[in-house]
């Protein structure tokens, strides 16, 4: 009956977390790819997923989660009630609302004083991400990201060059948030997989990805769509790449897991508020009002992870 649940925990994990995030990394890749086939699309996405497994199994002796689960022990019995957290993300998920996956899952397996680690370095992530995108944005903005500047990118031919540079992104990127996230999807499965667990998990997430792909990402892409010029393709690439760097940079400085949707959102924040500083002040207002309530939607996920966590040392 354990091994049932662990199981059931791991693919409603697998399906949650990455419906949830999948706006961070393959959003404005689904946003400024709407025209092509969803198929070539989570062909692409997949194959990068499967290097990156296999990649972390083989280097880490069958922990797929890059060693961030070293410090998050499975437990010696895993009863039903490890299933609220994630069926409760599930519902949030299906309601459009981006919540931090990490606190969600790993508080519930987490002792207090890993929370407050993984809360501390999410907290920092979010300002950095927020201070980084606004310099850089500030400095870019008016060369990449206005109407003229769109249009004679069109006039150039340019499309083709930052197509291959979205994709080239996109693929850095979405390695880079599993090498994070996959201690989401697998804290319900042992730490050291064999060669058929392995295998089968990686059949189980390619098949959640296609079901997603198809529906072009869900009621949740709707928080990238909102912002600025985020179907345009060079406009992607630039989230994509500073997006990347910080995890690449941020993220691996260490085994502690963070929240890639408070980074994620603070990306968003830092470069709404240039964008619109600097060419469409008429809408700073707009832009201080979505970003407000996108930070609200997050500090939501978190309350609620942490009452979960509470309910179910209670449960114990």
């Amino acid at each position: 009956m354990e091994q049932v649940i662990a199981y059931v925990g791991f693919m409603i994990a697998a399906y949650s977390v990455i419906a949830n995030d999948v706006i961070q990394t393959l959003g404005t890749f689904l946003s400024s790819n709407h025209k092509k086939s969803w198929q070539i699309l989570w062909a692409f996405a997949g194959t990068i997923l499967a290097v990156t497994m296999i990649y972390g199994w083989y280097t880490f002796d069958g922990d797929v989660s890059y060693a961030r689960l070293a410090n998050i022990p499975l437990p010696e019995k895993i009863q039903w009630w490890y299933l609220l957290a994630p069926l409760t993300l599930l519902i949030i998920t299906r309601f459009g609302i981006p919540v931090s996956t990490t606190f969600m899952i790993l508080s519930v397996f987490s002792t207090q004083t890993l929370i407050e680690k993984m809360i501390v370095k999410s907290v920092f992530g979010y300002a950095l991400a927020v201070i980084s995108a606004l310099l850089i944005y500030l400095v870019i903005a008016k060369r990449f990201e206005s109407n003229s500047s769109l249009e004679e990118m069109d006039k150039k031919k340019q499309k083709k060059f930052w197509m291959g540079a979205q994709w080239c992104s996109t693929a850095f990127l979405w390695s880079q948030w599993l090498i994070q996230d996959f201690a989401n999807i697998y804290v319900f499965l042992p730490r050291q997989l064999g060669i058929y667990e392995l295998l089968g998990s990686l059949l189980v997430i390619l098949a959640i990805m296609a079901y997603i792909f198809k529906n072009r990402g869900g009621k949740i892409q709707e928080i990238v769509n909102q912002k600025a010029n985020t179907q345009n393709i060079r406009s992607a690439t630039l989230i994509d790449i500073c997006y990347a760097l910080l995890l690449y940079i941020y993220g691996n400085m260490n085994s502690v897991p963070m929240s890639t949707t408070w980074t994620f959102i603070g990306i968003l924040a830092g470069r709404e508020i240039a964008i619109n500083y600097l060419l469409q002040k008429d809408k700073l207002k707009k832009a201080y009002h979505l970003i407000v309530k996108d930070f609200a939607k997050v500090n939501i996920g978190l309350a609620i992870s942490i009452a979960i966590a509470y309910l179910i040392q209670l449960l114990k």
